[in-house]
């Protein structure tokens, strides 16, 4: 009781104090005291076996599909079996803004959940309307408008705040891992309230971060004049606004006594420390993992099985697909954003495509749809490969034979455009190529659905991740920038082959592969070319679509080298180490 009363009335001081601006809320946060105490923290004390309470709390934006999400799920598991056997009963929480219909497929019925409102990011932060004023519009210091936007963000804060204390009180939470909510600015709220939570009570922080906001962001003074705008350009948007900008970079991350940072690469923890100030020791990188599941190997028979499930998804229940035109698509694309199901296009109205056919070539996109993965870009990629007569001739020698391109993730709100701009682009490939071809091409969106209530009516098992990657001939994937590239570790388990960018930051694209290791332990890859694409290049790719004998080398060797690399024990001594750090 002395443990929450103290905390409320602390909290209670907290929203009694007047906000005026943002230096108001950088001085109340150099304020708080850590609550070391055991007889004031949730953590337990010196008590080696309590010090993490009785349970763990994964705290992100939302829930769903995304690579996030999917990655928070293995670190729950591990957690789970570091922790369990030291506290009986141990319980693993995910904290959220949002779960969305897809969350199930990655959270286990046995772990609890707590909603939290208004705690979501982006657009979906109150309808993007905080979002759209911190980051989208001018803030000047001093400015009426930067004053009463502190004033509203510290009150949001302390909302959240007050319903995760009591959370965190009430369920014995001694360890919290906030995921990208203190590293990349959805929702500066849901920041601050972490940072206040986490104070007020006294918990354990694991900082995980996979995107950072200053990641492919600059403010203007230090961008060439002939230099193209970053992806997170707009987070520097009012950097002239010091006492604004100071308190976002002291949040993003919080340098907390009880709080250690987890990247998920070394420039970022290089990053942190080198510009930021961060203790070399106080800053970690953990690595993914890959499940066992992905290694299993399969039958082309069994690779078709696993497509004709996927059909069931594609068309709301049936074995056979009845493609919507393209343009048709585009025109009701506003009505399909708000409530997103699985469809495919095709070049007209009047198409059934059967994936499962021996002939059908698929080609994957194992991502969500957002800018910086330049899905788009397939298209071109796409485009050459039927200009480059070694793949024409091949395709064209069997008559009914299709290509389907499937993007696996939903779309945000926010990234409706990035949609169109791919729509767009098949639109313009498949109306430019004689009817008869340019109706064997298709567009899939599957947005995150694994399973369809005609599987079961059917005697058929739901599709998970791995079964996706396995009915694919080739995985695509073009991004500019990404924190991990988790696709080349799962592609490559999957045996199957992958056409990858040379993504920024070049250092990590460079990691994943492991171009600084050993030859056995390197990920062969074919190369996503920014300009035109080589003869080179494209016959690699014929032969991984139709020679499937000339590609069997490679997919074995990636196989053996992700299996050494990014096994489910490695991660787990990852996750132990930053745990013993945290004492």
């Amino acid at each position: 009781m002395y443990l929450r009363r103290s905390i409320f009335d602390k909290l209670d001081t907290l929203k009694q104090t007047k906000v005026s601006n943002w230096g108001d809320i950088d001085r109340l946060l150099s304020q708080l005291e850590i609550m070391q105490e055991p007889e004031t923290s949730i953590s337990g004390g010196a008590d080696s076996s309590a010090r993490f309470g009785r349970g763990v709390a994964f705290v992100t934006y939302d829930f769903g599909i995304d690579g996030v999400s999917m990655e928070i799920s293995k670190y729950a598991r591990i957690m789970e079996s570091l922790l369990a056997g030291a506290v009986d009963d141990y319980v693993v929480h995910f904290i959220s803004g949002d779960f969305t219909s897809k969350a199930d497929t990655v959270i286990e019925p046995r772990w609890k959940r707590l909603l939290l409102a208004n705690f979501n990011g982006w657009s979906k932060w109150d309808g993007g309307k905080w979002y759209e004023q911190l980051y989208l519009r001018d803030m000047p210091d001093g400015s009426p408008q930067s004053d009463i936007l502190a004033a509203e963000i510290w009150s949001q804060a302390l909302e959240s705040a007050a319903t995760l204390c009591d959370y965190l009180v009430e369920n014995d939470i001694g360890l919290a891992v906030p995921v990208n909510t203190n590293s990349n600015p959805g929702n500066l709220a849901s920041t601050i309230a972490i940072v206040l939570a986490s104070e007020l009570t006294g918990i354990y922080v694991l900082n995980s971060n996979h995107d950072f906001f200053w990641e492919g962001g600059k403010p203007p003074s230090e961008r060439a004049t002939d230099e193209e705008a970053g992806v997170r350009d707009h987070f520097f948007r009012n950097w002239s606004n010091r006492p604004f900008f100071q308190l976002f970079q002291r949040i993003l991350p919080w340098n907390g006594q009880r709080w250690i940072q987890v990247n998920i690469n070394r420039p970022q923890s290089d990053t942190l420390v080198e510009k930021y100030g961060f203790p070399r020791d106080r800053v970690f990188e953990i690595g993914t993992s890959v499940a066992d599941d992905f290694f299993i190997p399969y039958t082309r028979e069994e690779k078709y099985c696993k497509r004709s499930r996927m059909a069931y998804v594609l068309s709301d229940g049936h074995p056979t697909i009845d493609p919507v035109a393209v343009d048709d698509h585009l025109d009701n694309l506003d009505r399909w954003m708000g409530n997103q199901s699985p469809l495919v296009c095709g070049s007209r109205a009047g198409l059934r495509l059967d994936i499962s056919a021996p002939s059908a070539i698929y080609l994957l996109q194992p991502t969500r749809i957002i800018a910086r993965k330049r899905i788009e870009e397939d298209w071109r990629l796409i485009e050459a490969l039927f200009k480059y007569p070694p793949f024409r001739k091949e395709f064209d020698r069997v008559t009914n034979r299709t290509l389907t391109l499937h993007i696996t993730g939903p779309v945000p709100i926010e990234h409706q455009a990035d949609l169109e701009k791919i729509l767009r682009a098949y639109q313009r490939f498949v109306h430019n190529l004689p009817a008869d071809l340019g109706s064997r091409i298709f567009q899939a969106f599957s947005v995150g659905t694994e399973d369809h209530p005609a599987l079961h009516e059917n005697l058929l098992e739901k599709l998970y991740i791995q079964d996706i990657f396995k009915m694919a001939d080739l995985v695509l994937f073009p991004s500019e920038t990404e924190g991990r590239g988790l696709p080349i570790v799962e592609s490559s388990a999957a045996g199957v082959p992958i056409v990858a960018a040379r993504y920024y930051p070049e250092e990590v694209f460079s990691g994943v592969v492991g171009e600084h290791l050993e030859e056995h332990l390197q990920v062969q890859y074919i190369p996503f070319s920014k300009g035109d694409f080589s003869d080179e290049i494209l016959q690699a790719i014929t032969n991984c679509i139709f020679f499937h004998d000339r590609a069997a080398a490679r997919i074995e060797h990636n196989r053996n080298a992700v299996a050494d690399r990014y096994n489910t024990h490695a991660m787990q001594k990852h996750f132990a180490a930053c745990l013993k750090a945290l004492v």
